[in-house]
């Protein structure tokens, strides 16, 4: 089982679930970080759109380290050499977690003399979906995870202070900012009694638009300041006992400006809630 560092609010939460205490970066492995070539791995399945949107990615948002990409069948013979780090999907699940969910997760490693995966130190590491769910759900917002993952090793370097202090505090900071925004969200991702604009309005009076995943992919293209959207990691239909994580991203800076997260119930569905619009509003 990975006992992973998972940073900023969602991932935070969610590794509360565990008992043991999760691995921290050192200096030495932030330091050692920049001196590596970063390996992205590429999933074994072709037919896979991830293998083609990582390659698109890294080549317009990676610029801490140089890169490339390997199989996995590499990644399990190059991941014992130091002078690699590794992008890659990984399976996780946590020690204390009654619902054996099962998470797809997205680190970056330090290669080394570790025999087992779960032992590679993480710089970051940022849940795409539950492990079940299909691609389409979390690979149109791929570049901006991708995008948070390098905004952090660069906080971290400079503000290495900030790892074995209270990381929680610097990005729920950014939460009073969240009404200066205009927030994208899905309408499938919403809850029934806030579907549509006029619902929504009832609990929410700052600006919003309810949009496609094209034009949340678009306004991370083009790093729109203006723009926060939601990263909902939900069961979307694949299993009944489970929580529904919800964090607000911002489509530029890739900071987390919200979160809270729900036990799936009839009147709490796979989706962001009135009570969610009601705290963002305040």
């Amino acid at each position: 089982m990975r006992k992973i560092v998972v940073i900023a609010l969602l991932c935070l939460v969610m590794s509360s679930l565990t008992k043991a205490q999760d691995y921290v970066p050192s200096r030495d492995d932030i330091n050692a970080f920049y001196n590596t070539k970063t390996l992205v791995v590429l999933l074994d399945n072709p037919l896979l759109e991830y293998n083609m949107v990582i390659r698109e990615v890294m080549e317009q948002e990676w610029t801490i380290t140089e890169f490339d990409f390997i199989t996995f069948k590499e990644f399990e013979e190059l991941r014992f050499d130091p002078q690699y780090s590794f992008l890659y999907m990984s399976q996780v699940m946590f020690d204390n977690d009654k619902t054996d969910a099962r998470y797809r997760f997205l680190h970056l490693s330090l290669g080394g003399d570790y025999f087992r995966k779960n032992q590679m130190p993480d710089l970051a590491s940022v849940p795409l979906a539950y492990y079940s769910v299909e691609e389409d759900n979390y690979i149109y917002k791929l570049a901006l995870l991708v995008r948070f993952i390098q905004n952090h090793t660069l906080l971290i370097k400079e503000h290495p202070e900030i790892v074995s202090a209270n990381v929680f505090k610097h990005y729920n900071n950014n939460i009073k900012d969240i009404k200066t925004k205009t927030l994208y969200v899905l309408e499938e991702e919403l809850s029934k009694d806030v579907n549509s604009a006029a619902r929504i309005r009832k609990h929410y009076p700052h600006k919003f638009q309810i949009v496609t995943k094209e034009e949340i992919t678009q306004a991370i293209k083009d790093r729109d300041d203006n723009i926060v959207f939601l990263h909902k990691v939900g069961p979307e239909g694949t299993k009944l006992d489970a929580r529904c994580y919800k964090a607000i991203i911002g489509a530029a800076d890739a900071n987390f400006y919200y979160f809270d997260y729900h036990r799936i119930k009839s009147n709490k569905p796979d989706g962001l809630l009135s009570t969610d619009f009601k705290k963002m509003a305040k």
